[in-house]
């Protein structure tokens, strides 16, 4: 699977083409299925611009990311984010999740305070639980909480930057994860993604093991030689040659 995260929480102050509103994102999701997505990883925007996890604004953006993709034949997985700088407070939060329809699945970061509420009330109502790892120092975290089990999806998650300002080979660390996740006898799916510089040797990695992967302006506005995408589409188009080795 190759997922496409059109903008993640960056405004056009990343990239002049960062799609904001529905109609761009709209726009850009569309290309990328055309370019070779199966999946797109949302963070919804409300009409000033602002990241939401209204449930209003959730359910239409999912029908309206629906609707493209039965148009073009594409059988598309939807995923969101749950992040909690979204909405800080954990009850608001779960109530306006609770309330979503159309989402197949949604990312919830270990690293953030009730992330095991997050993840039940998810169970709830039928969302798969999107699992991100983030560091090797999650993993205690994550054994600990009994969420493996039951997860749609470990999404291994690795940026140089924040939370842990990781540093070293990402490839190294992604492989140190994978093992993890081996000897834990897991069988749940893999995405493996990295942000910044570390985008494209992760999403070689990915492609090596067999594992999902991902894209977008929201990991990098960068192709693999540097050059500055026009739109996410090249890179999708970026994505797909390098796994079919051309």
């Amino acid at each position: 699977m190759l997922e496409v995260t059109p903008n993640g929480p960056w405004g056009t102050e990343v990239h002049p083409s960062m799609p904001i509103s529905l109609p761009e994102v709209l726009a850009q999701v569309r290309s990328c299925l055309v370019a070779g997505a199966d999946s797109v990883h949302l963070h919804v925007r409300d009409a000033c611009g602002a990241e939401t996890l209204d449930p209003a604004l959730v359910n239409e953006a999912c029908v309206r990311v629906r609707e493209v993709a039965a148009e073009l034949g594409v059988d598309l997985e939807v995923g969101l984010t749950t992040g909690a700088w979204i909405v800080p407070d954990l009850a608001e939060r779960i109530a306006m999740i609770r309330d979503w329809e159309g989402v197949d699945c949604a990312t919830v970061n270990l690293s953030e305070p009730g992330f095991e509420r997050v993840m039940a009330a998810m169970g709830d109502v039928g969302i798969g639980v999107d699992i991100g790892l983030w560091a090797p120092a999650e993993l205690g975290r994550l054994y600990a909480s009994g969420v493996l089990a039951d997860a749609y999806r470990v999404n291994i998650e690795l940026d140089p930057g924040e939370p842990y300002r990781l540093s070293g080979d990402p490839v190294g660390i992604a492989r140190e994860l994978c093992e993890a996740h081996d000897g834990a006898e897991s069988r749940c799916p893999r995405l493996i993604h990295g942000a910044g510089a570390w985008t494209w040797p992760l999403v070689e990695e990915a492609f090596r093991r067999g594992d999902h992967t991902r894209v977008g302006f929201e990991d990098s506005v960068l192709l693999p030689d540097g050059r500055r995408a026009s739109d996410n589409a090249e890179l999708v188009r970026a994505a797909v040659r390098l796994r079919d080795g051309k």
